[in-house]
């Protein structure tokens, strides 16, 4: 199982997605693949700075907390959050959805068990996947694949995901393989007794800002309730005005090297910090960025354990 050619990925996906959307894609991952500093809606783009990582290693070591938090970032955490929404239908009040954020499957070879440990006993409706299976942004894919596949066997039910700045959509096919539905700029219906609640995934917005929104909300009508998933929060704002109940997000790993007391040393995205970790609100918009259940550039985690969230939709009482 492994990622596609470009003109095997053409035939594949280009009457899906559009020819501008699978050209701006590859072009930008042909192109800029390892670009540090412009692209994407952040100058500057630390997972591309392949100098920085040994620093960072030689770092912790220095100050002996290499193992500690090599440990903390295999416990994963079970946060669950509750989402009230007004005009939700009564057969989804109680809906749950899991939310898988930032996996990056293939940074160590452990990293997929862990995860399996951490999800294998919950309970949920369907299960939303907010991107980056691989490590880095280039390169092969076969690991992330791999990983994902030992871990589908251990999800229940319908399965959505949506791919982030570290994935390549040459990987899409392989993915839909394994019985998980990629949603690239696309939504979904899901209905419950004639009430329906619709889940959406835009592609990219933070580093190959392949978001298309007004696509994506096309087969939404005005008065459904809707749950957008995006790999960043960037787009909160667009979210907002757009009229989706609920953003799901990930991308910044919560700062994953933090201070004590939680004040991350950076978040890697274009947006106040409040909407960096955990539940958000903008206007009507309730958010929740997953501080993810994997690492990124180095294999450590501090004062910001990874998580997967369980978060539970419920009705307004009358």
């Amino acid at each position: 199982m492994s990622e596609l050619p470009d003109e095997l990925i053409r035939r594949k996906l280009q009457d899906r997605v559009g020819k501008y959307h699978l050209d701006l894609r590859l072009g930008i991952e042909n192109d800029h693949h390892t670009r540090v500093f412009g692209q994407g809606r952040n100058f500057f783009h630390p997972e591309n700075w392949y100098s920085i990582h040994g620093l960072m290693r030689f770092a912790l070591r220095a100050t002996l907390l290499r193992d500690k938090s090599m440990r903390n970032a295999r416990d994963i955490r079970v946060e669950r959050n509750t989402v009230t929404i007004d005009a939700l239908p009564g057969p989804f009040d109680g809906f749950t959805l899991l939310q898988i954020s930032d996996l990056h499957l293939d940074m160590a070879p452990d990293l997929p068990h862990a995860l399996i440990g951490a999800v294998r006993e919950l309970e949920y409706d369907i299960c939303v996947l907010t991107g980056d299976y691989r490590a880095r942004t280039y390169g092969p894919c076969e690991g992330a694949l791999h990983g994902l596949e030992q871990l589908r066997t251990h999800l229940s039910g319908s399965v959505y995901a949506i791919l982030g700045n570290h994935d390549s959509i040459r990987m899409l096919p392989a993915i839909e393989e394994m019985d998980m539905r990629v949603l690239l700029n696309e939504s979904v219906r899901l209905e419950r007794n004639a009430t329906q609640l619709f889940v959406s995934g835009i592609d990219d917005p933070h580093y190959h800002r392949a978001d298309n929104m007004e696509k994506t909300l096309l087969p939404v009508p005005d008065d459904a309730v809707s749950v957008l998933l995006s790999h960043s929060p960037e787009v909160y704002r667009h979210a907002a005005y757009a009229g989706y109940d609920l953003m799901l997000c990930g991308h910044t790993h919560g700062g994953q090297i933090c201070l004590p007391g939680g004040t991350p040393l950076m978040c890697n995205a274009a947006c106040p910090r409040a909407f960096c970790s955990g539940a958000w609100r903008y206007h009507k918009l309730q958010g929740y960025t997953s501080r993810g259940s994997g690492v990124s550039i180095i294999d450590a985690r501090l004062n910001c354990p990874p998580e997967i969230t369980l978060h539970t939709l419920r009705r307004t009482s009358p």
